[in-house]
């Protein structure tokens, strides 16, 4: 609702922003001990975040909240396929893609912009899997996710920062602008980084196919954005893909220590 009143690029600039206060504020491992490499992964990672979010923002700008994050979900869905290699993955990956086709068809002639958007967060969100992984892997609590989403706002400064007046004027709009930081990027996100420090990144890729689901779920709830049965179809086939995918085998560490006595 706050693109009524902010430009959605402001709107994700403002949020990596809350983003970065609240996870900053509430961590003590960003202060010391940092290497160069660690530095460059958590700066990639916040990157790739904040364009996700300001890429997102101005899709679902144009094109519904379900469809959105069902064809942004091509991201996810690609990771899983390329991270365990066989013919079902394979499978699982033309439903997902045939999903894509079937939603985005209908947005190539009167929305291109909002798809090309679209598929730009997509691409964000499987860099986001993929790095994120690596700085979940840091175990410094949401510290690496604190830095990067810091490094990230500035990255994104040029994009958000032009069309932000109307909230440094507003105490309420600059408010709910950073709150929805906290709710979405700081809660969110640092969730997943819990996650992704316990599983493999393509399981990981997988729980994420609840997204579409719900996105649809409060589009069509809270916007009044109700799927046609085409959009319906494509929703379907992506989930298919995810359902079609091959169940990730253990290794034989993971073996040993579940079949240990004891």
């Amino acid at each position: 609702m706050l693109f009524d009143e902010v430009e959605p690029q402001t709107v994700a600039w403002f949020r990596v922003i809350g983003a970065t206060i609240a996870l900053l504020a509430v961590s003590r491992g960003w202060r010391h001990g940092w290497t160069r490499d660690q530095l460059i992964a958590a700066g990639v990672f916040g990157i790739a975040t904040a364009l996700m979010n300001t890429f997102f923002y101005l899709g679902i700008d144009r094109i519904d909240l379900g469809k959105a994050v069902t064809i942004e979900f091509i991201g996810p869905i690609a990771v899983a396929a390329v991270a365990t290699r066989s013919i079902r993955n394979a499978v699982a990956l033309l439903f997902a893609f045939a999903g894509v086709v079937v939603l985005g068809g209908g947005e190539i002639d009167d929305n291109a912009l909002g798809l090309f958007f679209i598929l730009l967060a997509s691409a964000m969100w499987a860099a986001y899997i993929v790095i994120g992984s690596r700085v979940a892997q840091l175990d410094r609590g949401v510290a690496g996710l604190g830095i990067g989403l810091a490094i990230g706002a500035l990255a994104i400064t040029p994009l958000g920062a032009p069309w932000s007046g109307p909230v440094w004027a507003s105490p309420t709009l600059l408010a709910l602008c950073l709150l929805v930081g906290v709710f979405s990027n700081a809660i969110g996100y640092g969730i997943d980084q819990f996650t992704m420090r316990r599983i493999p990144i393509r399981r990981f890729s997988l729980l994420l196919a609840l997204l579409p689901v719900t996105a649809s779920f409060i589009g069509w709830v809270a916007l009044g954005q109700q799927p046609s049965g085409i959009e319906a179809a494509g929703i379907t086939l992506v989930l298919i893909g995810v359902a079609v995918q091959e169940r990730e085998r253990l290794d034989r560490v993971e073996r040993a220590i579940l079949t240990e006595p004891g």
